[in-house]
């Protein structure tokens, strides 16, 4: 092939960051299509005193891609710890703010910083506006706001975004339609990846598409979330939301978590998802499975570098058959 293999994320939080360190070391072409529903903190803040779309989930991804010396990342991803009106805001977050500002838009503002960062890939917000996450509770109730939906104690029924004419970016659209591999994920099921896929347009496109598209299934349960779910429930989920059968491959891990970081995670009520592989496999999926946990520092995360190199050589043997084809 003459051209790199082209590869789309869609995701936020801390997820998607760790797995795109791992990814922008390969020879591959990265749009991270990432969400901009976020409503608490320095984003929250900036978001209500300057009417923008919340930056943090951006500059985490940003900073992730960005191929600058470890200073310049480390004063980008700065957070203020002052007793004044800077107190929590992250350098990178005001930064954004400022680029926006300046440009009058907040996808220029990014592509902007993307050349100061010397950013490997293109980052994209699913839309050019602030969103609002609300979820409707099992009990009929609804919670609004992305920050506040963990904390509701109920359990989720459905979420859903306002307000109703949010448009995708035609370059997230482009990008879908381009892709030889979508990855969702990792991410918090209903507060960092369903509320890109719910963009109008956008969840449509990745339904078209005719990509590998891989869900890269969470490592823990969520309390607020996804408590007590399965690898089957997480994938069925996104299914209810979609209205279409969408995912290809799913990536487990069938690496024993320690029994000391298991105790420290069930005071969050949180515990490793299950792999439910009959149920995975009546869903007509194909199962990928590794060792692809780390656990530095006692955080349970993804181990960028594993789950890259399976996602490159699955993408290299998608890539030859399409070659052939």
């Amino acid at each position: 092939m003459n051209r790199q293999p082209r590869i789309v994320i869609i995701g936020g939080g801390t997820g998607l960051p760790v797995l795109l360190r791992g990814l922008k070391q390969y020879p591959v072409d990265i749009t991270a299509i990432v969400t901009v529903a976020d409503d608490g903190g320095s984003s929250g803040r900036l978001r209500q005193d300057l009417h923008i779309p919340p930056p943090g989930d951006i500059r985490n991804v940003l900073a992730a891609l960005s191929d600058v010396e470890p200073l310049i990342e480390e004063m980008f991803q700065h957070r203020f710890a002052t007793a004044n009106e800077l107190s929590g805001h992250s350098l990178g977050n005001l930064i954004l703010a400022a680029m926006t500002s300046i440009t009058g838009n907040f996808v220029h503002a990014i592509q902007e910083m993307s050349k100061v960062l010397n950013v490997r890939g293109k980052v994209l917000p699913a839309a050019n506006q602030s969103v609002v996450l609300h979820a409707e509770m099992e009990d009929g109730t609804i919670v609004s706001g992305e920050s506040k939906i963990p904390y509701s104690g109920k359990k989720i029924k459905k979420v859903f975004l306002t307000p109703k004419n949010i448009k995708a970016l035609p370059e997230t659209l482009h990008a879908i339609r381009q892709a030889d591999m979508i990855i969702i994920g990792p991410g918090s099921l209903y507060t960092s990846i369903l509320p890109n896929l719910l963009v109008p347009k956008l969840g449509s496109e990745v339904c078209r598409s005719k990509a590998k598209k891989v869900y890269i299934c969470n490592l823990m349960t969520q309390a607020g979330e996804t408590l007590d779910y399965s690898a089957s429930d997480h994938v069925k989920a996104l299914y209810d939301h979609m209205s279409c059968a969408f995912i290809n491959t799913i990536l487990v891990n069938n690496e024993e978590i320690p029994p000391h970081i298991q105790e420290r995670y069930s005071e969050e009520m949180a515990k490793p998802v299950v792999y439910d592989t009959d149920a995975l496999s009546e869903l007509g999926l194909e199962i990928m499975h590794g060792e692809i946990v780390s656990h530095e520092n006692g955080m349970i995360r993804h181990d960028t570098k594993e789950v890259a190199q399976m996602l490159y050589n699955l993408l290299l043997d998608e890539t030859k058959k399409r070659f052939n084809a």
